[in-house]
């Protein structure tokens, strides 16, 4: 990817994918320059699951390539980011969140939360009432839980356009959630934040990792003692795959 044209937009090469260069100061910075110019894009939060899969998948390769951020949610990512871009360090869902958060005091932000279920979400916003009381929630909507046709995500996007938001945080899972954003990019007038499992990260659903398994890059083990018979395979095969990629460099 060339970034030659914006050198705030530069990318490390990742496995071949494109990882943005940027630490949490930096991120935050590069949204709110010139900030209303980038509504209707859509940033990824990517880790080493969802950069294998973009490694094997050309599609799934072009969205986060298209992305305006996709930035290194998973510690590997920073680690060898790091070797390119001395600067460059995790930008985690849930951490993003509470910085846009924690922006959003001054700057007056608008904020719709779309996907999970009605009860997680439901508690999502409950949590984020009493901890950010100052946050300006203009709509929220859980996931169908199934493909959507064309005209439903038209409609979907008119009823999220009509709150005028200026952050979509969409957490239906990889890849959907980074595949639903670059088919609406443009078409949402807010810009769209793919966090996954942050929302119930946040609502008090799921425990993050201590810090100092997050700093040892095992909050990947952390989740798979969580929830073991669901992620046993994808890390058996994603970390092994990344490894593998990395080491051969293919």
């Amino acid at each position: 990817m060339d970034n030659t044209a914006n050198p705030q937009l530069k990318r490390a090469d990742i496995i071949g994918v494109p990882i943005s260069a940027v630490n949490m100061d930096s991120c935050v910075d590069i949204i709110f320059n010139d900030f209303e110019s980038h509504k209707g894009k859509y940033i990824c939060v990517s880790n080493v699951h969802t950069t294998v899969m973009a490694h094997d998948d050309p599609e799934y390769f072009k969205v986060q390539a298209e992305s305006f951020l996709s930035v290194p949610d998973g510690k590997p990512l920073s680690v060898v980011g790091k070797k390119q871009f001395p600067e460059m360090d995790r930008v985690t869902g849930p951490d993003l969140m509470r910085r846009i958060f924690d922006e959003s005091k001054t700057r007056r932000l608008r904020h719709y939360f779309y996907g999970n279920s009605k009860e997680n979400l439901d508690k999502l916003i409950q949590t984020l009432k009493k901890d950010y009381p100052h946050l300006d929630v203009c709509g929220y909507e859980p996931s169908v839980f199934r493909d959507m046709t064309e005209q439903e995500e038209a409609e979907l996007a008119g009823r999220i356009n009509k709150t005028n938001p200026d952050f979509v945080w969409v957490a239906l899972g990889a890849p959907r959630q980074e595949l639903f954003c670059n088919r609406l990019e443009g078409r949402i007038n807010g810009l769209m934040v793919g966090v996954g499992g942050a929302f119930n990260v946040l609502a008090g659903i799921v425990p993050e990792a201590p810090m100092w398994m997050q700093k040892l890059s095992l909050e990947w083990f952390y989740r798979f003692l969580q929830e073991p018979r669901r992620l046993f395979k994808r890390y058996l095969v994603t970390n092994t795959k990344f490894l593998w990629y990395q080491i051969t460099k293919r």
